[in-house]
């Protein structure tokens, strides 16, 4: 009886373990247009992946007018892990793990600290423009095939 319990304890945390494992991640983007937290129900196909928007009426501003939220735009692609980063923003040189920083919530890597330099002396929205400008996002990251 008592190796009965014992079995069923540990199948118990077996089966607990697993469904802890397979919790939904929970989505975490800003709405390019607003700011505000974006809305998996609500997106654009952008350069090969989806923008998603806080509601359907940022959808048709940024259709517009998408050269003024590309920075933003992009930086999501690479927070939604939709875009990969294969190389340096600034150089094109292959990545160095240790310079790694934080830009938006987007760990980036660069080919060297004077690079990482240039990021680490601007604003937080600088940086952003900075690294996910439409030719450093071209340079530097790759949108990953649906």
């Amino acid at each position: 009886m008592l190796k009965k319990m014992f079995a069923a304890s540990v199948a118990l945390l077996v089966v607990s373990a697993g469904l802890i494992g397979a919790e939904k991640k929970e989505f975490k983007a800003k709405c390019p247009v607003s700011g505000q937290a974006a809305s998996e129900s609500t997106s654009v196909e952008y350069k090969g992946g989806k923008i998603y928007m806080c509601c359907p009426g940022c959808v048709e501003p940024f259709k517009n007018d998408t050269a003024k939220f590309a920075a933003k735009a992009n930086q999501q692609l690479a927070g939604t892990k939709q875009a990969k980063q294969v190389k340096c923003p600034f150089t094109g040189g292959k990545l160095n793990p240790e310079t790694a920083v934080d830009v938006g919530g987007v760990k980036v890597c660069f080919c060297c600290n004077g690079c990482k330099g240039k990021v680490t002396k601007a604003s937080a929205d600088e940086q952003v423009q900075l690294i996910f400008n439409d030719e450093a996002f071209a340079k530097a990251f790759e949108v990953k095939a649906k």
